[in-house]
């Protein structure tokens, strides 16, 4: 090192007469030392590479670098930011994407409680809601979600070629009958007809869960949820060609149950996965309590 600093200034072989090493010597240690820190590059962009396949593409910097660090790597990020860019690594670009259901004018909807705070104490106390539509060759398919606002992790899900009240009913009961929760629970949407019918609100009441519905026209009175759909498509779905509607319903399992709920790092969860999230939060409960 003190070499190379002194360079500038004085000639190579002053340089190593005073340090007493030879020119040949100097010039063979900068040689490994560099063919070393290209094999350590290597070794890093491979690891990166992994994270990226792993994601189908869809880790950027943060994920990558957090993914990297949960191995108990510690390689700076400025580093990892420069292999990526001069591999051309990076996640698949964001599209943007309409609003699927359309506003019930007629029903009466509930009031908004959420107010655009999206944040729970802790798991199944507010649930959110929504649809989204994807094309295959037989035609659309419509997708509803249910998501625990604690965690973001989607709880309940169902797809089929109608959109309809039921759609949003069979989400709904999927979420029920894996999360049991208490009664008091809030339930969040827009004010799409499917949200609002007469059938969605008699589970709802049933249950014991309470109706939220977002203001007229306001995606940001769904963000939670809006931002799923947003991470689906720009993640999965705009990639895919998908033949049939039933292989865009393996697709959407395979996404949501194995890929976003269990494996996808999220940064509002300190890059955990919904899953990781809730178990971490589930132990720390228990040691508190014991």
């Amino acid at each position: 090192m003190f070499i190379k600093e002194t360079r500038k200034q004085y000639p190579l072989a002053l340089v190593c007469e005073v340090l007493q090493v030879s020119p040949s010597g100097y010039h063979k240690w900068l040689k490994n030392k560099v063919g070393f820190r290209a094999k350590e590059n290597q070794r890093i962009l491979e690891i990166i590479r992994f994270h990226h396949n792993k994601s189908k593409a869809t880790y950027g910097l943060p994920r990558i670098y957090a993914a990297i660090r949960r191995e108990g790597l510690f390689v700076n990020k400025k580093r990892i930011a420069r292999l990526m860019r001069v591999n051309n690594i990076k996640a698949k670009t964001n599209r943007r994407f309409r609003v699927t259901t359309v506003q019930n004018s007629k029903a009466q909807a509930s009031e908004n409680l959420l107010n655009q705070n999206f944040t729970a104490s802790s798991s199944n106390k507010i649930w959110t809601g929504d649809i989204t539509y994807l094309w295959t060759n037989e035609g659309w398919v419509y997708v509803a979600v249910v998501m625990d606002v604690y965690s973001r992790k989607i709880v309940g899900w169902s797809i089929d070629s109608i959109i309809s009240a039921e759609l949003v009913v069979r989400a709904l009961m999927m979420a029920l009958v894996h999360r049991n929760p208490e009664r008091g629970i809030i339930f969040h949407s827009d004010r799409g007809s499917q949200y609002t019918s007469s059938s969605f609100r008699e589970i709802l009441k049933n249950y014991g869960i309470v109706q939220s519905n977002s203001s007229t026209g306001n995606c940001y009175d769904n963000a939670v949820t809006e931002s799923f759909f947003h991470t689906l498509k720009t993640e999965l779905t705009y990639w895919e060609k998908y033949q049939t509607r039933e292989e865009a319903k393996r697709s959407i399992f395979e996404y949501i149950e194995i890929h976003y709920n269990r494996r996808r790092l999220h940064s509002s969860l300190g890059y955990l996965s919904p899953v990781e999230f809730e178990g971490k939060n589930r132990r720390e409960l228990i040691e508190n309590v014991a």
